[in-house]
């Protein structure tokens, strides 16, 4: 039984030299990160389709159950807004071709202005997309999680194509005011929605945002704590990314959500034990 837990990068500043070996050569970082965490978001091919080589080289420094939930181009969800973006589309799962298995889901993130409206667009596009992959959707639109019909209407376009639809909590940030240069960064940027915990496939992906305090970000987390536990009992295989404003701590958190977890089911298997920051000394 495993769950899987991971950060929105995997190289980040504070993270060198106090959790993560410090220098360490581009082709070793995500090996260093995988050996903290099991699974990471690829927020950068949202930006920019990857060469092959370099996705060549994360398969080489990760494990077969390791997990991607790789970003979309936004030249395909937010420019092109699913339509005419066959070129980009293909370009992008040729590129992430030698993940194999690692690529757990494709994420379709798509924009505040995507609408109820818009689900048909989004239906024929997940009709479209090659069966060899599985796919997962986040949408900001208040309507999905406000309006019944809207809810309904799109889960139904997911459950065609066996999509998963990954909610981005943020109820715990927004309770109260920012204290912070990055938590008022945050603060304008982050999405404020009504908190979404219906999987509706057997891989729920869970993005969590707490606060830059750390006990803060953690009593936000226990209705996920429980919501993962129970998904896990039912047999499910949950991903759960932990974000704070500044993501300074979130190596460390995000293994202590897998520790909470594990404490009720000791089944779950063990996070690996993760590389030295520092190399042995010989005294």
């Amino acid at each position: 039984m495993r769950l899987h837990v991971g950060c929105a990068m995997w190289t980040h500043a504070p993270w060198r030299g106090r959790y993560l070996p410090h220098p360490l050569p581009a082709e070793e970082r995500l090996r260093a990160y995988a050996s903290w965490c099991n699974a990471v978001e690829g927020n950068t091919t949202f930006y920019a389709t990857p060469a092959r080589s370099t996705v060549e080289s994360w398969a080489a420094q990760t494990d077969p159950d390791f997990r991607f939930v790789l970003k979309l181009p936004k030249t395909v969800t937010h420019v092109a807004r699913l339509a005419d973006a066959e070129t980009e589309l293909r370009e992008f799962l040729t590129a992430i071709e030698p993940l194999g298995p690692r690529a757990h889901a494709l994420w379709v993130q798509l924009p505040g202005s995507f609408g109820p409206g818009d689900v048909g667009a989004l239906a024929a596009f997940l009709q479209r997309l090659p069966k060899s992959h599985r796919y997962a959707v986040e949408v900001r639109h208040r309507a999905f999680f406000e309006d019944e019909r809207a809810t309904r209407l799109l889960e139904r376009a997911l459950g065609q194509v066996g999509a998963e639809w990954i909610p981005f909590d943020t109820t715990a940030f927004f309770t109260t005011p920012p204290t912070s240069d990055a938590e008022r960064d945050a603060w304008m940027k982050k999405p404020r929605m009504p908190r979404r915990s219906a999987p509706l496939t057997d891989r729920p992906i869970i993005r969590y945002l707490g606060r830059d305090d750390t006990e803060r970000t953690v009593e936000g987390w226990r209705f996920w704590v429980d919501a993962v536990t129970g998904w896990l009992r039912e047999g499910r295989s949950p991903t759960v990314f932990v974000h704070t404003p500044d993501n300074a701590e979130a190596l460390v958190l995000a293994r202590r959500f897998h520790g909470e977890v594990r404490a009720r089911m000791p089944e779950v298997e063990p996070l690996p034990e993760p590389m030295p920051a520092e190399p042995p000394t010989l005294f």
